[in-house]
Parts: C-alpha cells; structure tokens; sequence
C-alpha cells in the first residue's frame, strides 16, 4: 500500500482510497466540499512522488505543472509527500459590499474584490468561511456590467456556510474567494442558435448570468428561461426578468410553479416538464441546466429525446453530498 506523507506524518492508503478519504479516516482537517472534482476546495500539492493524471483533470494547466491535484481524486499509486497550498494560490481576498434579501430563503451575496478576478458569467467560485470550510456558489454577475461579484445563496437549515452568510456576515467585512471554475457559460460561437434555460430554486444565478452575457453580446437566436418551483414565493427575480423580456424581444421568461396553487401568469408543473412540452423539438439548440441535481439529470435526458445533442447540453447540478 502506498505512503502518504503530510506534516511530517505517514499514512497507509488502502486500495481504492482517495488521499482524501485517507485523510478523513485518519481524522487529518482537509479543506473539500463535493467530493466529486468539481469544486477544487480539496487542492493540494504534491511535494515528492507522482499524482495518477485524473487527479489533475480541470485544472489550469499552471495548477498541473507545479504538481497541485484534487485530494479527492487522488488514488496514489506510489508514496507521496503532499501539502496544502501556498496562500495566495488561487484564493484572493473579498469586501462584503451588500447582503440583499430576494425571497425568504435566499440572499445575493454582492463582494468586492481588488485585485481583478477573471470569471464568466455562470461559473463558480469557492466561499472561505474559514481556512478549512468552503462552498461553491454560482455567479450571476456578467463582468462586462456589474461591478461587483454576486452569489445567490439559499440558506440551508444545518449548513456549514449558508447560515453564516445569512446571520453572521456583515457589510465591510473581508472573505476569501477562490478563483472562477466551470463550463457553464455563454459562448458566443453562434449568434443565431436557440437557448433553453431551465432552473430551480437559487439554480437561477448562473442562469440570469449567462442570460444577460448573451444578450449584451447581441445573441439574436431565441433565448427562453423556465425557473421553477414549488410556490409562487420562493421564485425570486420576476420583475427584474419581465423587464428583460420586454427590452429583449428574443427573450421569454416562464415562471413555473409545481405546488397545487399557482397564480395567474404562472405555468403549471415542474420547470423542465414545462419547457420540453413547450418546445418538443430541441435539434439545434443549446440547453443550460441548473440546480437540483434530479432535475439536471432528468432534464439532461429529456432535452436529448427531444433532439438536443450532448455536446449542445451544459449542466451546473448544486451537489449535495456536503451540507451548505
């Protein structure tokens, strides 16, 4: 079995373990949040020894020539000394500059950041709470026009982060931010295809990103957003998108509700049922789908059977094997 050696201590790894889960059954802090190699929280850095190529799948190519690896995705297969980043590597320092309420549940998070991070709209980048503890949220700032980075974070009872976000963080105070992951975002590779966006709940942070990406970029294909859920209440943003819809003729907003009651102006039914029966023949277009991870997977298929290919379908599931 290999070794794996972290500050100045060694630990077997079994087979099929990750140095991640090494870690953890050890009961050695290591900083992760999904635990798929999506988010990046659980870099690290190989000081000696080889880290196996899927480990470093996703990273800047800067990132892979310094020998840094996703802890999670590490199945060493010879004795590795590792550490944890540098400060500094990834990371940049965030101001608070506003905590805005959009429904009972979620919060647009606004920061500052001085030194110029390099994002697209509808990417991802990593919250610090602390030095161990960090969440992914989405972006729905578009860099060309807002000033400040915004994250829509719906707080969750026993989360880690959301509640502090929600009840601790104040205005003025500073955070770390990781640098902008993802491929979910607007491409501006052809102008006349159709886009179908399909969310749930805060799901329409990259959404209402990518969205205005798209239209300040002078997309002139059809672009339809169908934001979904359970009550009229939780949709958050109506106003702001009824606006859109009018200064864009190319623009449809559809509000979806799948609850008993759903008020006038209101369709009925889950968001991604929805918007397949409204647009049952998908060949051509580009879909985007985000937040819960039943309604990507479910969506993911029924855009393909209706048409969609694989390569036209981008998908930003909000993973739930970390409380947030």
């Amino acid at each position: 079995m290999p070794s794996i050696i972290y500050g100045g201590q060694s630990y077997q790894c079994k087979e099929h373990e990750s140095v991640l889960d090494c870690m953890t059954a050890h009961d050695v802090t290591i900083p992760s949040s999904c635990r798929a190699g999506l988010c990046q929280t659980c870099l690290m850095q190989a000081v000696t020894g080889r880290v196996p190529e899927v480990a470093q799948v996703g990273l800047k190519q800067t990132l892979a020539a310094q020998n840094y690896f996703l802890a999670c995705a590490c199945y060493p297969e010879e004795d590795i000394e590792v550490k944890l980043p540098s400060l500094g590597v990834g990371k940049y320092s965030a101001v608070v500059v506003d905590i805005n309420p959009l429904n009972a549940d979620i919060v647009c998070l606004e920061l500052s950041v001085g030194t110029k991070l390099n994002y697209k709209a509808g990417q991802f980048i990593n919250l610090h709470k602390d030095t161990i503890t960090a969440r992914s949220y989405s972006l729905a700032s578009v860099p060309e026009i807002d000033e400040h980075l915004h994250l829509h974070i719906r707080k969750l009872p026993n989360g880690h982060v959301s509640p502090w976000v929600h009840h601790a963080l104040k205005v003025g105070d500073s955070v770390d931010i990781s640098d902008a992951n993802g491929n979910c975002f607007y491409i501006a590779d052809n102008p006349d295809q159709n886009l179908l966006l399909i969310g749930t709940g805060s799901g329409l942070a990259p959404l209402y990103g990518i969205i205005r990406d798209a239209l300040i970029q002078g997309h002139r294909g059809a672009i339809k957003l169908y934001h979904g859920s359970k009550t009229a209440e939780s949709l958050y943003m109506s106003e702001e998108l009824k606006s859109l819809a009018v200064r864009y003729p190319n623009f449809a907003y559809t509000p979806c509700v799948s609850g008993h009651s759903v008020p006038r102006g209101f369709a009925s039914g889950r968001a991604h049922d929805v918007a397949i029966k409204e647009n049952q023949d998908l060949a051509g277009w580009r879909i985007f789908l985000c937040g819960h991870p039943e309604m990507v997977a479910t969506g993911k298929k029924l855009a393909f059977f209706a048409g969609a290919s694989m390569r036209d379908i981008y998908a930003d599931p909000f993973i739930s094997t970390a409380k947030i």
